[in-house]
């Protein structure tokens, strides 16, 4: 279950361009997966240990025995995630996807002393 701040679950429209579809999370992703629903394509994961700066590229699919690939896929920003490539794993035009996402700092309330 989606829990506020700590992890969402939704679905976007790809936009085939590299000002791709900006995806509203409500937090900076520790950890991105996504599923590209209107063909067939690779379950593309994407987390912040492996890319620390942006654009995030370092990725694997979490279906295959594949090598981890390289891309500008992304960028990690504090409220969700800009999508920065055209490709069909994560932005074909008019194509749906769906993802998951989880938090970098999962905290909905700051506790400020």
């Amino acid at each position: 279950a989606e829990i506020e701040g700590y992890s969402k679950f939704g679905s976007y429209t790809g936009n085939g361009s590299t000002d791709g579809t900006f995806v509203y999370l409500g937090f900076r992703p520790a950890f991105w997966i996504s599923k590209n629903t209107s063909s067939t394509s690779e379950w593309v994961m994407i987390d912040n240990t492996r890319d620390v700066d942006n654009v995030a590229g370092q990725y694997l699919f979490a279906n295959t025995s594949g090598a981890e690939g390289s891309a500008s896929v992304m960028d990690f920003v504090s409220n969700g995630v800009k999508i920065r490539e055209t490709g069909s794993g994560t932005n074909s035009s008019g194509h749906t996807f769906i993802y998951m996402a989880f938090a970098e700092n999962p905290f909905k309330y700051a506790n400020a002393r």
